[in-house]
């Protein structure tokens, strides 16, 4: 029988987490031996756990073994721009490298560029991945813009045209410091009527790199109305650099949004007998493979796109074990001068 003392309540996974000062995921992961967590955080969580003599539930460890061990990188572009655009293997290729010397495994999801399909939102949410990184936003992207609320996500590259959303983690250059300096490169060479050719009009670092060749424009007393809008391709670049001849003929540069693009350009202005940079100087962005597979080389804003990922995927890795991280991580461009300018 009773003897009417209550029962010593039991402590619970919270109040470790609460103790030891971090998630309760992370007191998961310490409680089943994963390897994602760092020697400072298990030994404040070992700690935790003696000074409140818990002793874990074995139904909770069943539920929490059931880590994926998988990662999802989402891309919502199609397949051709992502299989053709070098900024994309770059990134994979930094996020593969980091993910080598983790437990984890990276799949990919391409989605529509403005809405994500029901397929990749019933995956991504369906606990068949423990985390994401998504690459290439668009203004539509509603669903992926609210995607961290449900799982550990960091994007590469600013969301959606804020700043930064409480709990969004994100690695990105400064796209409109960069455009400035390589618009502010033509103006020193003595270039005064600057046009350029930018990205997509839903994409932030298209808009932000926009920005920057008017900041320069601006700061030099220069006109910026010789624009034309493309879409981060080499026939994008290739449509967009003839409209810029037939409607300005008088200008003698163009900043361009990507070197993909810029391939284009290049193109565009041999078919219309302009000779670079004689006529005509070129600054692109990236610093890709395409800056110097042609005849001219292409003077460019080189952002560290491999390096890009490789911190993506460590800051996801970082997130998946418990550890404070940065939300904002913002990395180095550099003017890479050549030939074309």
């Amino acid at each position: 029988m009773s003897d009417g003392t209550p029962a010593p309540v039991r402590p619970t996974l919270e109040e470790v987490a609460r103790v030891a000062g971090v998630s309760r995921a992370t007191v998961s992961r310490v409680i089943n031996g994963s390897p994602r967590v760092s020697p400072d955080v298990l030994v404040v969580v070992e700690k935790a756990i003696a000074e409140l003599n818990y002793v874990p539930n074995r139904a909770a460890r069943s539920l929490a073994a059931r880590a994926t061990m998988s990662i999802a990188l989402v891309v919502p572009e199609n397949a051709h721009r992502f299989f053709g655009d070098p900024y994309f293997a770059d990134v994979v290729q930094g996020i593969s490298e980091r993910l080598d010397d983790s437990d984890y495994v990276l799949n990919l999801q391409l989605t529509h560029p403005s809405s994500p399909s029901e397929k990749t939102r019933r995956y991504l949410l369906g606990g068949n991945v423990d985390g994401a990184i998504v690459v290439s936003h668009h203004s539509g992207d509603h669903f992926l813009a609210s995607l961290g609320r449900s799982l550990p996500v960091v994007f590469g590259g600013r969301p959606l045209g804020q700043i930064a959303n409480p709990g969004d983690y994100y690695i990105d250059v400064d796209n409109r410091l960069g455009a400035r300096r390589g618009v502010e490169h033509l103006i020193a060479r003595g270039r005064t009527r600057i046009a350029t050719i930018t990205g997509p009009a839903d994409m932030p670092a298209a808009v932000d790199r926009e920005m920057g060749w008017r900041d320069a424009l601006a700061g030099a007393g220069l006109s910026d109305h010789r624009i034309a809008h493309g879409d981060f391709t080499e026939a994008g670049g290739i449509r967009a650099a003839l409209v810029l001849v037939d409607e300005h003929p008088d200008l003698d540069a163009i900043f361009v949004a990507s070197d993909l693009m810029a391939s284009g350009v290049l193109l565009a202005l041999e078919e219309r007998g302009l000779r670079v940079p004689t006529d005509v100087a070129i600054v692109g962005f990236d610093n890709s493979p395409y800056a110097t597979r042609g005849r001219i080389g292409l003077t460019t804003v080189a952002q560290p796109s491999l390096e890009m990922g490789v911190v993506m995927a460590d800051t996801l890795l970082r997130l998946l074990a418990g550890e404070q991280v940065e939300h904002v991580t913002m990395m180095e461009t550099s003017l890479v001068v050549r030939d074309s300018s």
